[in-house]
This record gives C-alpha cells, sequence and structure tokens, in this order.
C-alpha cells in the first residue's frame, strides 16, 4: 500500500531482458539503504518488488503483464521514475490509498501555465473515467493528485511547484503516456451498488442478453451509464 507521495526520484540504470519478463536496475542514493530484498516500492506508480540491492542501485523485476499494462515497458536507460516505499501502519496518509496497481494509461493532451500551477489534460480509457469525480483523488505515474476537471474523455489536475520539484511530471510533454490508477475507494463503492451475484442474475434473465448490466433493486439507475458522480454519492450518504 503506498500514499501517492513520491519519496525521491532514481535513474533507470540499465534493463536486462529476462524471457518475457524485465530486470529494472535503477541508481536510487536517496532510498537505496532504506529498501530491503522483498520489499515493494513503487516504480511509477507500478508496485514492483525489489530482488537485489547493490550500494546506490536497487534491481526490480517486472513480468510481462506488467510490462503490458503500464509503461515501464517503454523506459530507457536514463530515464527518470518516481520511488515511493510501502506505506508503514502508522505512517501519514498525505496523499490517498494507492496500490500500486495500474488500471491503464493516459495521454497528455495539453499543457498550459495557471500563475506558478502548471494545469495538465489528460486523455483517459472509460474504465478509469468512471471513477473520477471533481475534486477527487487519482494517482499519474504514482503521484497523488486532485482532480480538478472531469472531462468526457479524459481529466485535468494542478501541479504546484513542489510536486514539479520533487517528481517527474516536471517534464511531462504533450503526446506522453502515463500510468494511471484510480481512487480504490470508488471501486469499492461500485462493488457494492453491484455486487456480483446481482449482476449475474441480471444478465442470466431471458431477454436480458446484450443490455449490459442493470443495477439492483433499489439503485439509482442513473448510474447505469458508467460513472458515480458526486451528486449521487451525495444523494446516498457518502
Amino acid at each position: 500500500m503506498f500514499t501517492g507521495l513520491v519519496e525521491g526520484t532514481g535513474r533507470l540504470s540499465r534493463i536486462e531482458q529476462k524471457g518475457g519478463s524485465a530486470l529494472m536496475v535503477i541508481r536510487c542514493p536517496e532510498l537505496a539503504a532504506g529498501i530491503r530484498v522483498g520489499d515493494s516500492v513503487a516504480v511509477n506508480g507500478t508496485c514492483l518488488t525489489a530482488v537485489w540491492i547493490r550500494g546506490e542501485e536497487a534491481a526490480f523485476e517486472a513480468v510481462p503483464e506488467t510490462l503490458r499494462m503500464t509503461t515501464l515497458g517503454d523506459l530507457r536507460p536514463g530515464a527518470r521514475v518516481n520511488l515511493e516505499r510501502a506505506l508503514a501502519l502508522g505512517d501519514r496518509l498525505g496523499g490517498h490509498l494507492v496500490a500500486g496497481h495500474i488500471d491503464g494509461r493516459g495521454m497528455v493532451r495539453t499543457l498550459r501555465k495557471d500563475g506558478s500551477a502548471l494545469i495538465a489534460e489528460f486523455e483517459a480509457p472509460l474504465e478509469i473515467r468512471r471513477y473520477l469525480v471533481h475534486k477527487g483523488s487519482v494517482a499519474i505515474d504514482g503521484v497523488s493528485l486532485t482532480v480538478a476537471g472531469v472531462l468526457p474523455d479524459g481529466f485535468t489536475v494542478s501541479l504546484i511547484p513542489h510536486t514539479m520539484e520533487r517528481t517527474t511530471l516536471s517534464g511531462l510533454k504533450v503526446g506522453d503516456a502515463v500510468n494511471l490508477e484510480a481512487d480504490m475507494l470508488a471501486k469499492y463503492v461500485e462493488r457494492l451498488l453491484f455486487p456480483p451475484e446481482a449482476v449475474s442474475r441480471e444478465e442470466s434473465r431471458p431477454g436480458a442478453g446484450g443490455r449490459g448490466r442493470e443495477p439492483q433493486s433499489g439503485v439509482d439507475k442513473s448510474t447505469a451509464a458508467g460513472s458515480l458522480t458526486g451528486e449521487f454519492l451525495r444523494s446516498k450518504g457518502f
């Protein structure tokens, strides 16, 4: 479990291909001394396990599924990455609950200055947009951020100078791909509203084929279109 508050950045020293997997060796002087073999570390928001530590370098193995689902497979030696060690019980939760399990990729659409801040607009797939609400949380390359605006096919965030100084987001360019993880609390809310057994019963009902899932009895049908809105959650007491 992580918070989305990046502890430091590292540089990808080299990549060693192992079949369909990749051993990623990262030079991370700030954090290497505090990492042990077997520890979970978020690398650009992706939870990876440390397999060895040698001096200022730590190695992490990324399996084929990880390389397919994230931007890690696109990295080349010299690339800068965000790093966060797993949350310890009792630590302050300054960001939001982040699992390090990437939901999908997004793409930088526009970047514009707003005083000292940078407004970044991202294109995002439906499976992530459905969980986004105005002023809610999203993790971009492992950085916990507040959703400034929800768009029909994406969202915007406002990056403060401190975030840009401490993370790789300062190097964003239009067209760049990023790792996205939606707020896990929104996923649990959806699970409660649409339990799989209720969905299965509805889909197996005669004549229901091809209609998509219907909300369970007592659930506002306004959520059936695909996203949970702030207005709907407030109406239900969340």
